[in-house]
């Protein structure tokens, strides 16, 4: 797979956010809640906690760095890891049905959310990492000029058929910025008849893999664990949207220390490279 430019820097304050009021309080939680949860953390180190089993329910986006750092904590703890992968809407549901989870990583407007709605600890809310949206083609196919807003909208005009997360069923903030930028662009009604919408985990990066798909935008830390594609890069500085993810303990969690000492490791220096490793940047490194 080609090497991944960087995504260029933008201040946090630029990411995109379909709830700004909402997703403004959770940033304001999460700067006091790192020290909160370090304190739950090192409170449940001093007391030589005795193993748990950490039920982490993540989004795809960020999940391939959450397992990275979860195999190195678990070295050094006595804990165990289970994991449910899915959308936000699906997590959403499962705790809405009563499913148990001890960790909760969701875009931080959506932790926002859980946490208004008294589902998540508010002050537990911890921002981890973001991601930006790239473009993924089959692996050995041309690669095409992404440089700037005209090139893709050269490129998006021009594919047989494109994939991208529809936004009316999960694929959230990613998916809604993408057809936004389409839309911006005065493509919608040619677009339509070459159009896939499926999320990345639910199948939508396989598509672009098996030549069903000839060009895919998708976040990029759901592209680089799929063979077959190869990322062309992030899309271009003013078209790009981030997405901010967020750490927090639901309130149903009666024993938070192991949690608390977990999310306090995703955001710890150390976890940086896992970050970057997997297509995202982290928050405050």
């Amino acid at each position: 797979m080609a090497h991944m430019p960087r995504a260029p820097a933008v201040p946090l304050g630029a990411v995109v956010c379909h709830d700004p009021p909402c997703w403004r309080e959770a940033r304001v939680k999460s700067a006091a809640a790192i020290g909160a949860m370090t304190m739950l953390a090192c409170f449940g180190t001093a007391c030589g906690a005795a193993a748990a089993d950490i039920r982490v329910f993540c989004t795809g986006a960020p999940s391939v760095a959450v397992k990275a750092v979860a195999e190195n904590f678990a070295k050094q703890n006595p804990h165990r890891f289970s994991f449910t992968i899915g959308q936000p809407a699906t997590i959403q549901s499962k705790l809405a049905a009563g499913d148990q989870a001890d960790v909760v990583i969701v875009p931080a407007p959506v932790a926002a959310k859980l946490a208004a709605s008294g589902v998540v600890r508010a002050d537990s809310i911890v921002e981890l990492a973001r991601v930006g949206i790239g473009v993924v083609v089959r692996a050995g196919a041309p690669q095409p000029d992404i440089a700037d807003a005209a090139a893709i909208r050269k490129l998006i005009a021009a594919a047989h058929s494109i994939v991208y997360p529809d936004p009316t069923s999960g694929g959230g903030s990613a998916g809604r910025a993408i057809a936004h930028m389409i839309d911006q662009m005065g493509l919608t009604a040619a677009v339509q008849p070459k159009l896939t919408r499926t999320s990345a985990i639910g199948g939508g990066v396989a598509l672009v893999a098996d030549g069903k798909a000839e060009v895919g935008f998708f976040n990029i830390s759901e592209v680089l664990p799929v063979p077959g594609v190869t990322l062309v890069g992030p899309l271009p500085a003013d078209l790009q949207h981030y997405i901010v993810f967020a750490g927090s303990i639901p309130v149903s969690n009666a024993t938070p220390e192991p949690a608390a000492a977990f999310i306090a490791a995703l955001a710890a220096p150390a976890a940086a490279q896992a970050w970057r490793d997997s297509g995202m940047e982290p928050v405050g490194h």
